[in-house]
């Protein structure tokens, strides 16, 4: 139930049209005793007033606004003549236009009590409502609207129970509506709790009932009084309901109000104290971060947990060593990009322009990285393999990162795992520790200063678990499905990183967990061969050590033949950082001789490269042709790239024992026993006599011992060495290979394939040997690579025999007394 002032609203000039408005209870009560005007059926001719939101009912008084000069003079005219007046309602309440469909067929017979005029131009008018009637016929007469009428009469009913039940329950529910009412007075429930008629407690309910016309128009035309009271209490349980609902919204936000109110009361309190104690500042403080958190887009779990972190702060005594770590977690919390992104620019022809300008060859990279950005322009997502470039140093595994990160439009951040040996430097340290900080995750997040950048994880076979396992902790960091909930230890709330791209170097992956190479996918960046390496030079090396140097393009240049002459003599890697380093040392010298005036070389020549570098530091030519048998050249892998191996052995009298030397590993130790089991498992074919193993001792030594070697590769070039050394013949000249032997004689595969024929091709080798399953690996090398090669791909152990070992002994082979028989038969 609802009780207004009345409204002021214009309405047509066709006819006497007045607004409605509602007054307080008490104007609304005149007598509890109907009075009937008329009888049923009985029939008269009465003026109209349209009323637009309102339905006056039988013995109520109700204040209407009258605005229209036409409605004014209808209400006078009846006022003066002491007439009676016919209320109806409109149906529409927005359009009429004085026809009889614009208006309902039943109404309320009034009696005009009082007309009130306003300086402003407004008219009240008092309306008692007396009758009900129904319009018969409808006309347009002098002062508007006029109609013949039928008076209408509510059925008689018989006060039992049931009755006085349904008013008693119709009186109660309305009460407890004025008790969520303030602006009405207590008489309001005195005066409803004395009324005995049905008719008029519906009446009189059903003017104060809050619902549109069409609704209190119902309870008007329904005769029955028992009928009205039953959809009438229907209507004010729901609304009973409405404003209990209504006032418990609104003791909860007085509540709120009030708690808000008592808190910036005591706060007031605290900071009258602080400055007192000089603390303001650090309240400053607290107060400026809270600042900053109101304008953070973060999660409410975070807003949650940031706000109870400050209240907890402000507690502490700023003397407390909790309470600098309170203050730095709540400062990384504000300053981290939550929900802060970069647009990602997926245009991958603009990418490909950055590859190629940024890296010279790799194509078989570069086009790989094109088709990962192709994905994730088609997915739009970042769920997919972690990346991980695998190659030797000075290769340019963790530029290409920026490469990325340039061609994307992202930040771009670097993690430097090399020697990382705690967990906490991933996960972060616990709040409850001194000095406690974030995980590097966190950390290059928050100075990337966005949620999505590229972190290159640098030498991430490096790592070194001495406390925790830091690799168990790149676990999460990596996968894809569970890094959207990634907690730093000390950020301690849950923190996305799946829209991060992550891309990972490597040296060797044989020192990575299997858990963590599973959760990436390996892309092996191989070494730069002679040409690549001089246009490379030419193109990135030089033109960045002259700007380095402060030198212009007119001060120094470097021909082609002396960059070369650089790379094979004074540099012996894959990568191309030495390179960058000597060429440093040429505009070192070039930037002296400028600054003190001296005459220099502008274009150097290859002649010029020794007196600027000094002697040679490699020879070009390591592998020398010899004589004697019993040495081999194998090909391994190291982290630099590939080399090439020399395998020695001799004999010398004793009891069969066997001496291993050269800084070998156990596998490498177990691949030289392997190949000499074999020899004596094969005597007879190899024209050996068994006794050569008894009375002979065995030295088989691999030069650079302080250099460690280890790995299966060289199991053929040890059977190759021995082979040669017990049947004095010599292994053929520019030779080398590589293969893994077993007891059966068969030759397996091994890995490392381009950089070990690089390393070959480097060396001036003509003639490599390989497992026949390595036939693929030496096929997806350019062509380029294998120029002037001619490769060998074998199965057996004997095959190994018949390419490698020359037919004949040596001159003046061995004989280890009367065991080499003097038959030479053909291998």
């Amino acid at each position: 139930m609802m009780y207004k002032k009345p409204l002021e609203m214009e309405g047509p000039l066709s006819s006497a049209w007045a607004e409605d408005g509602i007054g307080s209870m008490v104007e609304l009560i005149v007598s509890d005793e109907p009075e009937h005007l008329a009888n049923d059926h009985s029939l008269g001719r009465i003026p109209l007033l349209a009323l637009r939101n309102t339905v006056l009912f039988p013995n109520v008084i109700v204040p209407i606004t009258v605005k229209e000069r036409q409605a004014i003079h209808l209400v006078e005219t009846i006022h003066e003549r002491d007439g009676l007046l016919g209320i109806i309602a409109q149906q529409n309440p927005e359009t009429f236009e004085g026809k009889p469909t614009d208006i309902y067929k039943i109404g309320t017979l009034a009696k005009i009590i009082k007309i009130i005029n306003f300086p402003n131009g407004r008219t009240i008018v008092l309306v008692h409502g007396k009758q009900k009637f129904q319009t018969i016929e409808v006309f347009t007469a002098s002062l508007g609207l006029e109609a013949t009428v039928q008076f209408l009469r509510d059925q008689s009913y018989k006060e039992d129970k049931k009755v006085l039940a349904l008013m008693q329950s119709l009186k109660d529910v309305a009460i407890k509506i004025l008790k969520f009412r303030s602006d009405v007075s207590n008489e309001a429930h005195t005066i409803l709790a004395n009324i005995k008629s049905p008719d008029f407690l519906t009446y009189f309910l059903a003017s104060n009932l809050n619902t549109d016309v069409h609704h209190k128009q119902k309870f008007l035309e329904l005769n029955s009084s028992i009928k009205r009271a039953n959809l009438l209490l229907k209507h004010l349980l729901n609304e009973l309901e409405i404003s209990e609902l209504k006032k418990e919204i609104q003791d909860k936000v007085h509540s709120d109000i009030s708690q808000q109110q008592r808190d910036y009361y005591l706060r007031q309190q605290v900071k009258v104290l602080q400055d007192e104690l000089g603390e303001n500042e650090l309240t400053d403080e607290i107060d400026a971060l809270r600042a900053k958190g109101d304008k953070k887009q973060w999660p409410k779990e975070v807003a949650d947990y940031f706000k109870k972190e400050l209240d907890k702060a402000e507690r502490m005594s700023p003397h407390s060593p909790d309470y600098s770590i309170s203050i730095n977690h709540a400062e990384l919390l504000v300053e981290l990009p939550w929900g802060i992104y970069t647009k990602d620019n997926l245009d991958l022809n603009r990418a490909k322009k950055i590859f190629d300008a940024d890296h010279y060859g790799i194509e078989k990279v570069k086009e790989r990285l094109l088709e990962f950005l192709a994905v994730l322009k088609l997915k739009k997502n970042m769920k997919g393999p972690i990346l991980c470039l695998c190659g030797p140093p000075g290769v340019g595994k963790t530029s290409l990162g920026k490469s990325i990160a340039k061609a994307m439009g992202r930040k771009y951040a670097r993690i430097a795992l090399g020697g990382l040996n705690d967990e906490a430097e991933i996960r972060g340290h616990r709040k409850t520790y001194i000095g406690a900080m974030p995980g590097k995750i966190i950390y290059n997040i928050q100075r990337a200063t966005s949620s999505n950048p590229v972190i290159v994880l640098d030498e991430i076979d490096k790592i070194d678990g001495m406390r925790g396992d830091p690799s168990a902790a790149l676990l999460e960091v990596l996968d894809p499905e569970q890094n959207n909930v990634f907690v730093d230890n000390f950020l301690e709330v849950p923190y996305d990183l799946s829209n991060i791209l992550f891309l990972a170097t490597a040296n060797s992956m044989d020192r990575i967990p299997a858990a963590l190479q599973d959760r990436m996918e390996v892309i092996d960046v191989s070494g730069y061969l002679l040409e690549e390496k001089v246009e490379i030079s030419k193109k990135y090396l030089v033109p960045k050590q002259r700007k380095e140097h402060g030198l212009k393009f007119t001060d120094l240049a470097i021909q082609d033949e002396a960059i070369a002459t650089i790379i094979e003599s004074y540099t012996r890697e894959s990568g191309v950082r030495e390179l960058s380093r000597q060429i440093a040392n040429i505009c070192r010298k070039t930037a002296k001789s400028i600054a003190l005036g001296e005459p220099y070389l502008k274009k150097i020549k290859k002649s010029d490269v020794a007196t600027l570098l000094g002697p040679e530091l490699f020879d070009n030519t390591p592998y020398q042709e010899t004589a004697l048998p019993g040495v081999s050249v194998g090909l391994a892998w190291t982290a630099a790239g590939g080399e090439i191996l020399f395998i020695e052995s001799v004999l010398s009298k004793g009891k069969g024992r066997v001496n291993v030397s050269g800084h070998l590993g156990e596998v490498m130790k177990e691949s030289a026993m392997t190949a000499l089991s074999y020899l004596k498992a094969n005597e007879q074919y190899l024209d050996v006599s068994h006794n050569v193993f008894e009375n002979y001792d065995l030295h088989i030594h691999v030069p650079s011992g302080a250099v460690p070697k280890d790995g299966p590769s060289a199991g053929i070039t040890l059977f190759t060495s021995l082979a040669s050394l017990y049947t004095q013949k010599k292994v053929k000249d520019c030779l080398a290979m590589t293969g893994e032997i077993t007891l059966r004689g068969e030759v397996l595969p091994v890995g490392g394939i381009k950089e070990k024929i690089l390393a070959a091709k480097r060396v001036g080798m003509k003639e490599i040997i390989l497992s026949s399953k390595n036939k693929k690996d030496v096929q997806e090398i350019k062509e380029i690579y294998r120029n002037n090669l001619i490769f060998h791909y074998v199965d057996r152990v004997d095959e190994v025999y018949r390419l490698a070992i020359q037919k004949d002994k040596i001159p003046d082979a061995k004989v280890w007394d009367g065991s080499l028989l003097s038959t030479n038969r053909e291998a």
